[in-house]
C-alpha cells in the first residue's frame, strides 16, 4: 500500500500541556479489538474509520494511513476540527509521554495520503475487474444489482449524479474530481464508477469517508456507513484486499 512521503514542510515541535481536566484521560489503550479511542473526543471509533499515528525514532509524528506501521498507535477521529484540536492541546506529546515533532500542515499531509490511498484502491479494483466507469456501463451494473459502492466525481453535475443513482439505496462517495477519477480508468475524465461488492468496496468507502472528514466536507448523496460496515472494513484492512 502507499508509503509514507517525506513532507517538505518545516516541522513544528509542540509540547503544549492539555487542559488539566484531560491529563488523566490521555493514557493510550492497548491496540486490541475492533474499536479505538480518540485522544481528543475520547469517543470510540471503528479502527478502519479512525486515523492512526505513530511516533518514529526521531520523535517525528507519522500518519499511518494503512494502520500497519509498527509502534504504539495514537488515534484520532477523522475530522478536521479534531486534528486541529489535537495539535492545539498537545495530546500527541502527552499520550506518547515524550516530546513529539508534528509536521507543519499535518491535515494537508493526511488528506494527500488518503487521496493517494483511495486512488490506489480504485486502481486495484479496476485491474481486478471489480470496477467499471462510464455512465451507461456503470449504470448497467447498478441496475443489475452488481454495485457494492458508487464512486462519483466530486465536481460532476449534481443533477447528472442524481439521475445516475435513480433513487436506489446504495452507498455513494465522491473522493476525487473527474480528472483524477478518469486517470485511474485511462480516460480524460470520469464521473460515474461502480465498484463490485467485496473487500475493496468496503475499504474504498471507508477511506473516502475518512478523506471527507479530514477535508471538512460532506459528499453529496453520501450514505454514512453503519458500525457493521466500519467493522467489515476493519477486517478488510487487516486481511488485505481480495
Amino acid at each position: 500500500m502507499a508509503t509514507q512521503p517525506e513532507p517538505d514542510e518545516t516541522d513544528v515541535a509542540l509540547d503544549v500541556e492539555p487542559p488539566a481536566e484531560l491529563v488523566t484521560e490521555l493514557e493510550v489503550e492497548p491496540e486490541t479489538g475492533p474499536l479505538r479511542r480518540c485522544l481528543v473526543t475520547r469517543e470510540q471509533v471503528a479502527r478502519a474509520a479512525g486515523l492512526r499515528f505513530v511516533v518514529g525514532p526521531d520523535a517525528r509524528l507519522v500518519f499511518d494511513v494503512a494502520a500497519t506501521l509498527p509502534g504504539r498507535g495514537l488515534w484520532l477521529s477523522a475530522k478536521a476540527d479534531v486534528i486541529s484540536m489535537a495539535i492545539k492541546r498537545g495530546v500527541f506529546s502527552r499520550a506518547a509521554k515524550q516530546r513529539v515533532d508534528i509536521p507543519a500542515e499535518l491535515a494537508g499531509i493526511i488528506e494527500a495520503l488518503l487521496m493517494r490511498r483511495v486512488t490506489e484502491l480504485l486502481g486495484l479494483a479496476r485491474r481486478g475487474g471489480g470496477a467499471i466507469s462510464g455512465f451507461e456501463k456503470a449504470r448497467e451494473w447498478l441496475v443489475e444489482g452488481r454495485a457494492g459502492l458508487v464512486v462519483q466525481a466530486s465536481d460532476g453535475s449534481v443533477e447528472e449524479r442524481a439521475r445516475f443513482i435513480g433513487g436506489r439505496n446504495v452507498a455513494v462517495v465522491s473522493p476525487l474530481d473527474a480528472e483524477r477519477l478518469g486517470r485511474v480508468f485511462g480516460r480524460e475524465h470520469a464521473v460515474h464508477v461502480v465498484i463490485a461488492p467485496g473487500k475493496l468496496a468496503a475499504m474504498i468507502e471507508m477511506d473516502a469517508n475518512r478523506l471527507a472528514g479530514v477535508a471538512g466536507r460532506q459528499t453529496s448523496g453520501h450514505i454514512a456507513p453503519s458500525v457493521e460496515a466500519a467493522l467489515a472494513a476493519d477486517r478488510s484492512m487487516r486481511d488485505g484486499p481480495d
